[in-house]
């Protein structure tokens, strides 16, 4: 997939600087991942009840109020043109990433779904390369290969089995959302730098509820009473891990901080034990170690900071 130049430089002003230290982001981005997670577990049950379409739909659009509250109580002032592109244009591949992932965590175990997934920071570690120009060092390569050695030894165990037809479609299907996710986390990296956690998350529910929108006509579904809890919790879990992503993205390089996206299956393997009474195997605990070790290995990365925009120069 080609992405237009004029995509990635949206904006000219200033950006944000970094932290002087990475760790103090990573821990925040380990945070957000960690709820994230939890946010999955809901997720899951509201598209085994009422569709991929109607959870995410109902739970952006749930999360558009709990944001506009507290965002519009900031009484912020509105953003630029430039601002709201990204918004717009990461908000589109937020949605495709959702319905995707969602679509196949309602027909396969989360732990799996969660493990194929993982090709996404693996992506977004070389996007960043390509296009924000971030400079990727030996560290971060051997972390990258490491984390991959764990999602193979961890999909090997798990996938051994022969899938029905569905099943592999869903397999596809976490592949696509992961190219989605990938280029996501590359628009988080630049759109952190020109606006506040509370305005992304805010215009981020907006967006993607306009652009699911859409499809109301032939897809909605009203959800019954008992589906409000888990759509309200999903979003304000949604909403949390957003603010806290935002906030660490602005202080810390992609290739840094698209690591952190490991340790979801820890929390996959811990919530699908607690709440699906999956078991946990040695290949599934050898393959977190590895896991691990490769956060811990680009955490101790020193930032280069963001490379100069040509289009702003």
């Amino acid at each position: 997939m080609t992405i237009p130049t004029h995509v990635i430089r949206l904006y000219s002003p200033p950006m944000r600087p970094d932290s002087p230290s990475p760790v103090v982001p990573f821990l925040v981005a380990c945070a957000g991942i960690a709820t994230y997670s939890a946010m999955d577990v809901l997720m899951k049950g509201l598209s085994i009840g009422i569709g991929a379409y109607n959870a995410v739909l109902w739970r952006t659009g749930a999360g558009t109020l709990l944001s506009g509250v507290l965002y519009l109580a900031m009484r912020p002032a509105m953003p630029g043109r430039a601002a709201m592109r990204i918004h717009a244009v990461r908000s589109l591949f937020v949605a495709m990433m959702a319905l995707g992932f969602f679509w196949a965590l309602a027909r396969l175990p989360m732990a799996e779904a969660i493990a194929l997934a993982f090709v996404a920071p693996l992506l977004a570690l070389y996007m960043a390369a390509i296009f924000l120009g971030e400079k990727i060092g030996g560290r971060s390569i051997a972390a990258s290969a490491l984390g991959l050695a764990g999602v193979l030894v961890i999909v090997a165990g798990k996938l051994g089995g022969a899938y029905d037809r569905e099943a592999l479609w869903a397999i596809g299907a976490v592949f696509l959302s992961a190219v989605c996710y990938a280029y996501n986390l590359i628009l988080a990296r630049r759109q952190a730098k020109m606006a506040g956690p509370m305005e992304i998350a805010f215009f981020q529910n907006l967006f993607v509820t306009l652009f699911l929108a859409l499809g109301a006509p032939w897809f909605l579904v009203q959800p019954g009473a008992a589906h409000a809890p888990a759509i309200f919790g999903a979003a304000t879990l949604a909403t949390i891990s957003l603010l806290l992503l935002s906030w660490a993205y602005a202080r810390a390089e992609t290739q840094i901080l698209a690591t952190t996206e490991y340790t979801g299956f820890l929390w996959a393997m811990l919530f699908g034990w607690i709440f699906y009474s999956e078991p946990v195997t040695l290949p599934t605990i050898a393959g977190a170690v590895l896991i691990v070790a490769a956060c811990l290995i680009v955490a101790r990365k020193a930032p280069h900071g963001d490379p100069v925009d040509p289009a702003a120069a």
